[in-house]
């Protein structure tokens, strides 16, 4: 098989449709985007006609993904870290029905925040689940893994997680493939009771969960993604995990350190590799890309047990990424930092597109209230995608983003608490995913507020993704019980900024649910769609 140039979220997505996968669900999030859309124009899982759609939301994804797995399937759902947030109900509760054709659950964290709201370390979620996860260090590993997790999940029954970072899903490296593998034909659980959890058989499940954790922990002392190092100096060993083995061999190769590396990839830990890796040094240190969980493990009951360094005792900071330079400081060597940035290259922060429609829809909304406030101080609701940056100058149109669906709700609690006008401010595909509940919860309660839907055609933070509410949103309105004439269309041009104003204010003044849905298409996929028109009108 040819070896082929690829990013860590496409490797990933190789290894997957070459393993035998039938169907791929997920929602787009930065750094997981890439996996499906590599999937989505892979030749292979075109001419297989796998299954590889958007879902409206990571809970949806992963209850897609379970679905198919009952089928005797091989499948994987995929997210950002966060998205795992979401889907923590149906993931939980994937570990006690476990997997009938092989369920492997990708989540790409976001150590730093680059494109994320919070900073959290997906693996905690497997511990929690008490699931085996994966962290590949390479990409090539990337693409093994999907090989080995399939045959994991199918010898216990149980999903198991890939966990990967951004530096790995955004970077590339060769990748050697293998031979593809037939997908696995329908067959139905031998047990017709393995996916029911009414309580008389969650409780026999999560027994047979906590009984098999030795055969886990037994997997990953034999792993081949495990390994440990020999070194010459003992007085520091050294444990790194998944991409943090890179940063180590970086920085102890330059500076010809010799220290033993353990290498974990495969979780539960190898408890019996680690504790001979332990008694054999003098000192630990611990490289993690994320939060501490190895080193607290290794603590365990004994807090004050110096040996142990990482992030806990301040070798390292608590927040942000691993790199070589990090771990060359740890080891008390100097800087692998090169020369700062000259001062030509200029910081660039982030800001709305030139042509956005979501300029002219804020435009309209702070004039809007300004009759409704004193001081120019608004208070408006609002949700994740790129309209969040109209919290930034010139527009300070907002002023708050929580999670995904947020802006409805907490626009719905701040006029249950008296506050007018409550204002929400969500995208389309935002709605799609996690809003419509919410604007449920106010039809319900006929609460007096104004939903703002900016609806540019896309999931637009992430590249210009479909999503399934595309041509629904007023339909959806409706049949959820928002008054027709309270839905009200309007074009974000700033031709039509008087009379934008005037629909805002009508809607403002009535005392009900009003959805207001501003609607121009992305500036981004316009163009993208314009090129193509006219390059398929030149052939």
């Amino acid at each position: 098989m040819k070896k082929l140039m690829l990013l860590g979220d496409e490797a990933l997505a190789q290894g997957v449709v070459d393993a035998g996968c039938s169907g791929v669900f997920a929602y787009p999030g930065t750094p997981s985007t890439e996996v499906m859309e590599y999937i989505q124009k892979c030749p292979e899982a075109l001419q297989r006609d796998i299954h590889r759609t958007w879902s409206s939301n990571e809970k949806t994804a992963v209850e897609e993904a379970v679905g198919m797995s009952y089928t005797g399937k091989r499948t994987m759902s995929c997210m950002k870290h966060v998205g795992l947030n979401v889907a923590a109900d149906p993931f939980m509760n994937s570990a006690f029905v476990g997997a009938n054709g092989g369920h492997i659950v990708t989540v790409a964290d976001d150590p730093s925040m680059h494109s994320s709201q919070n900073e959290q370390d997906s693996r905690f979620y497997a511990k929690f689940a008490m699931i085996p996860c994966l962290e590949p260090s390479n990409q090539q590993e990337c693409y093994d893994m999907a090989f080995h997790a399939y045959e994991l999940s199918e010898k216990y029954h149980l999903p198991v997680m890939m966990r990967l970072e951004t530096r790995l899903s955004h970077s590339r490296s060769g990748v050697q493939r293998r031979e593809m593998l037939a997908e696995n034909e329908l067959k139905l659980p031998e047990d017709r009771n393995q996916f029911m959890l009414l309580p008389a058989f969650a409780r026999r499940k999560y027994k047979h969960l906590i009984e098999i954790q030795p055969d886990l922990t037994e997997e990953s002392e034999n792993s081949p993604y495990n390994w440990v190092e020999e070194g010459k100096d003992s007085s520091l060993g050294i444990i790194a995990c998944g991409l943090a083995y890179n940063y180590v061999k970086e920085a102890t190769t330059r500076y010809n350190c010799e220290y033993p590396i353990l290498k974990i990839s495969q979780y539960p830990i190898p408890v019996k590799m680690i504790e001979k890796f332990v008694d054999d040094c003098e000192k630990i240190l611990v490289v993690e890309e994320g939060q501490p969980l190895v080193e607290e493990m290794l603590k365990g009951a004994i807090p004050k047990n110096t040996k142990i360094t990482g992030r806990l005792n301040g070798a390292f900071t608590r927040d942000g990424e691993m790199d070589p330079n990090k771990v060359a400081v740890a080891l008390g060597k100097e800087t692998l930092s090169g020369k700062g940035l000259p001062e030509v290259v200029t910081g660039r922060p982030p800001a709305l597109c030139v042509g956005c429609p979501h300029i002219d829809s804020y435009k309209s909304l702070n004039e809007a209230l300004k009759s409704y406030v004193e001081d120019g101080q608004r208070y408006v609701f609002s949700d994740i995608g790129c309209y969040t940056l109209g919290f930034l100058p010139p527009y300070n149109s907002i002023n708050t983003c929580l999670d995904m669906g947020a802006s409805i709700t907490m626009a719905k609690g701040a006029a249950d608490a008296g506050l007018f006008p409550a204002i929400a401010v969500i995208g389309d595909s935002t709605f799609s995913h996690s809003g419509m509940t919410g604007l449920l919860d106010c039809i319900y309660d006929k609460t007096n507020l104004v939903i703002i839907i900016l609806d540019n055609s896309t999931t637009g933070m992430t590249g210009g993704q479909d999503y399934t509410g595309f041509g629904k949103l007023e339909a959806i309105c409706s049949g959820m019980g928002v008054e027709k004439e309270h839905i009200r269309v309007i074009t974000p041009l700033s031709r039509q900024f008087e009379e934008n104003v005037q629909v805002l204010k009508e809607e403002i003044e009535y005392e009900g649910v009003s959805v207001i849905i501003p609607r121009r298409e992305c500036v981004q996929t316009m163009t993208r769609r314009m090129r193509a028109k006219k390059k398929q009108e030149a052939k």
